[in-house]
């Protein structure tokens, strides 16, 4: 998508459910604890990866939304914190459009912690939003709890005490416990139709833009 963008011009944006796991930052690869972390997460039944993006651990349960927004660039030096801005504020809507009660915010010892998150107002934390910078292009991109708050604060706990980050179980938030709907096809609708907005849209299979990479 990345690339795609950045040859074409055109923005793209996908919304999907990357499945049960727990990626890992590469702050965390360094750490020392970094082996009893990924066998904790293992334990809980997560199975650990490690991601190029974004900064400390974050587990994705089945209801887990991943999205990732491919924007044209013709200046790479500028525009990041707007990028950042935008997002965050496309994503409050599209969950409040949803029915969930959300604002931007950072709950404290939070989850993955950064400065563009989304919380349940008040609460935990929904989501987090990460970005990758090229030349020609941005990724934006970011994750959202959907539901199943409990399995992901019973990994998390052990995981962040293992990496010696502190961390607090109630700064997990999720869609669900803001209101919203526990359903990820209706969230992934709600997000997909903020962010595509009032522009024109072409639906096209991932596999069509892999195959420009080979």
């Amino acid at each position: 998508m990345l690339s795609a963008a950045g040859e074409s011009g055109v923005p793209s944006l996908r919304v999907w459910t990357p499945g049960r796991s727990l990626a890992f930052g590469r702050r965390d690869a360094r750490a020392d604890g970094y082996d009893r972390a990924t066998a904790a997460a293992r334990e809980h039944g997560f199975p650990p990866v490690e991601r190029s993006v974004g900064g400390r651990a974050v587990a994705y349960a089945e209801s887990t939304l991943a999205f990732a927004h491919a924007i044209p660039l013709d200046d790479a030096r500028a525009g990041l914190n707007d990028r950042y801005g935008d997002a965050v504020a496309t994503l409050v809507a599209a969950l409040r459009d949803a029915g969930a009660d959300v604002e931007r915010g950072e709950p404290p010892a939070s989850y993955c912690p950064g400065d563009y998150s989304v919380r349940v107002v008040g609460g935990g934390k929904v989501a987090g939003i990460a970005q990758r910078v090229r030349q020609n292009a941005a990724l934006v991109s970011g994750c959202v709890t959907v539901a199943e708050r409990g399995p992901i604060r019973a990994v998390l706990a052990p995981v962040y005490d293992a990496l010696d980050v502190p961390f607090d179980p109630e700064s997990v938030g999720s869609v669900a416990q803001a209101g919203g709907p526990a359903d990820p096809e209706a969230v992934r609708d709600a997000i997909e139709a903020e962010f595509v907005a009032d522009r024109e849209a072409e639906v096209r299979d991932v596999a069509d833009l892999s195959a420009r990479d080979d």
